[in-house]
Parts: structure tokens; sequence; C-alpha cells
């Protein structure tokens, strides 16, 4: 269980939820996520990831799409919520790496948030490719550097987060990415990605989070895994994405 510390629209239709519950904020690390079950209509909980960590609490940063994150949005300060987690594995920054490159794609900031500002902490570089729709978009960690695209121009680039991706190959050792399928699609055709180490997180639907349903289950080319146990972040190359259906 835990307890609701904060919940407010920071974005229209995009929440921030500040929970206390030290079990999971002293264990989670970036790219993992929690199973929320949203109250009593909804079958399935769902699966959200870690966006921030401070001390006992920890934060999720959600989109209102339906009835569970409806029902999630309406939670006050002092509520309590059905949670379990950390889940999954997350992502892995090696010791040796200094200049990460890291690629949101819409909701895709949410994870992505967690590892940049840790990876800052550190003493890394981080730029940080951030794709939107518009305007409406999250903060992001203080020290990284951001480059930002609106598919309607009204920030920065004019067109798809893919689009920039070559300018900021060279000086990264290290890229990340989350977002929609068709932006890791795009990604995985880049033959400059093809001999860089690329983790990628994916979002599917779950019935458990941890690995005894299958519903989750995808194939790679080291045959078939899980996202909620294997995964959520992989390889980019791993994955045989013409089978992937999110």
């Amino acid at each position: 269980m835990a307890t609701v510390i904060s919940n407010n629209e920071v974005m229209p239709h995009v929440y921030l939820m500040w929970l206390d519950c030290p079990g999971i904020a002293q264990e989670a690390r970036s790219g993992q996520f929690v199973m929320v079950r949203c109250g009593e209509e909804t079958v399935l909980r769902r699966p959200l990831s870690v966006h921030q960590t401070e001390d006992d609490r920890f934060a999720l940063l959600y989109a209102v799409i339906g009835k569970g994150t409806q029902w999630l949005a309406s939670r006050k300060p002092g509520d309590e919520l059905d949670i379990f987690g950390p889940l999954g594995n997350g992502f892995t920054v090696h010791s040796n790496a200094r200049s990460l490159l890291l690629i949101a794609g819409g909701m895709g900031i949410a994870p992505l948030y967690y590892l940049a500002d840790s990876a800052v902490k550190e003493g890394k570089q981080v730029t940080l490719l951030y794709g939107t729709a518009n305007r409406d978009r999250y903060p992001v960690p203080l020290g990284v550097t951001e480059v930002a695209a609106t598919e309607d121009g009204s920030v920065g680039h004019k067109g798809m987060i893919t689009e920039l991706i070559p300018q900021y190959l060279e000086s990264a050792d290290r890229v990340f990415a989350c977002g929609p399928l068709p932006m890791y699609r795009v990604i995985a055709q880049m033959p400059a990605l093809k001999n860089k180490p690329v983790q990628v997180s994916l979002e599917l639907r779950m019935g458990c989070g941890f690995g005894v349903c299958y519903s989750c289950t995808i194939k790679t080319r080291q045959g078939l895994k899980q996202v909620c146990k294997d995964g959520p972040v992989f390889e980019l190359n791993d994955i045989i994405w013409e089978e992937i259906r999110i």
C-alpha cells in the first residue's frame, strides 16, 4: 500500500502523483515500474513507470486515457493505493559511460526523467531529445541539455524527434529511448544505430506484472521474452520489431 501525498494536473490530461511508500522509493531504479489497482471497476492493474524518487516517496507521471487513469486522477492526499513494485529490469548505465543521449517521445519522458536526473548527479553529460505534439511539455531535470521537437512547430524543430537523432549520435557513447511504437520502428531502421548500444523501454498492456500470465510476451532474437519480467528495458537490436503490436 502507498499513501497519496499530492496528485496534480501538470499538463492537459497529464498528472504528477507523489506517494509515500519507503519500500518502493528506496529500491526502485530508473526504468522499473509499479502495478497500481485503479478502483473496483477495473479488473487489471495499470503498469506505471517510476518517474522520480526522493527519500521515502516516489512519483508517477501518467496520462489520463481510460477508466483506470481517470480514477487515479481523482485520488486526493491521504488516500491509500493498492500498489506493488518495483518490478522489471530497468536501464543500465555502465560506469565508463560519459555522454548519454536520451530520446523521449511524448509520455516517454516519464521513465527517462528519472534516468536523466540520476545520470547528471553522477557527473555524466546528458542530452535529451524530447518530441511532443505541441507546446504542452514536461520540464526536464536541471543540468540536462534539452533538444525540442514538436509536430506543430510550436517549440523547437518542427517535425518528429527522430529526424534530429543523427546530429547527436557521434558524441554519445550510450543511447536510451522511450516512446511510441512508430518511433521505435524508425529508430530500428537507422544504420547509424546498428553498432551503438541502445536501450529502449517498452510499454505493453500487462495482466499480472511479474511473468505469470504471459500477456506481454514479445519475440526477440534470443527467443520469446516477457516485457514485465525480462524488460521493460531491452536492447534495441534484440527485438524483432515487425512482430511487436502495442
